[in-house]
């Protein structure tokens, strides 16, 4: 495993937890290096960016940030498909690490996705970890600051329980008025979060007797289905 992405790994998670982690076997490499760092420096830069050029910058808080993310289509629609291909650059490069057969050959046999040097599920599998424990430390901050817990969680989307339609009522406070640290926080830069979308209990319900329950609310709650957000 490569140290860069797994040094903060669920691993090291699970002791933060009080959990009595004790690995009978291991993979190793003699040879470390961060593989995607590169890659990733390029994607950020250009996301954050564009997303400048639309008026979101990173000095952006709180209402200021809501507001500029609302209109930022408006403001240049060519910079809006950029940022959309941007995203599906991100999502499509990490899923690439761990391609599936297409068909080629029978069941059970190698294809062709897996010679090629950047077939890397180990890492695909480190990157998707990171993510998860980075989201869980969020969840347990904001439960901790403020007896707050979500009523439905997503891959990378989180729903709580609001008395009003922004998500700044959501996010916990210090006595001091700061955000609590640890939780979430709303801005462009890589590791802060969006506003996805915000629904009635009464829209939760009629999908509830719609579905039958077999559905989760986080992949559902976007206000604006095609435009591919989620935070």
């Amino acid at each position: 495993m490569e140290r860069g992405l797994a040094r903060p790994g669920p691993r090291g998670f699970a002791v933060e937890l009080g959990f009595d982690v004790a690995p009978i076997e291991a993979y190793v490499r003699t040879q470390t290096g961060r593989y995607l760092d590169a890659w990733y420096k390029r994607l950020r830069d250009a996301y954050v960016e564009t997303m400048a050029d639309m008026g979101v910058t990173t000095d952006l808080t709180g209402q200021e940030f809501l507001d500029a993310m609302a209109r930022r289509k408006q403001v240049d629609p060519t910079m809006a498909l950029l940022e959309t291909a941007i995203k599906a650059t991100t999502k499509g490069g990490i899923g690439k690490l761990r391609q599936r057969s297409r068909g080629q050959v029978p069941y059970y046999e190698e294809y062709p996705a897996l010679k090629r040097e950047t077939c890397r599920p180990d890492i695909r599998a480190a990157v998707l970890a990171n993510q998860r424990v980075g989201l869980h430390r969020k969840l347990m901050k904001t439960a901790a600051a403020a007896d707050l817990y979500p009523t439905s969680i997503g891959t990378d989307a989180v729903v709580y329980p609001s008395p009003d339609a922004s998500p700044l009522d959501v996010l916990p406070h210090t006595p001091e008025g700061k955000l609590a640290p640890g939780t979430f926080r709303l801005g462009v830069s890589p590791g802060m979060v969006k506003h996805q979308g915000t629904q009635t209990v009464l829209w939760a319900e009629s999908l509830f007797e719609e579905r039958g329950g077999v559905f989760n609310i986080s992949n559902l709650i976007k206000i604006d289905q095609s435009a591919g957000e989620g935070e």
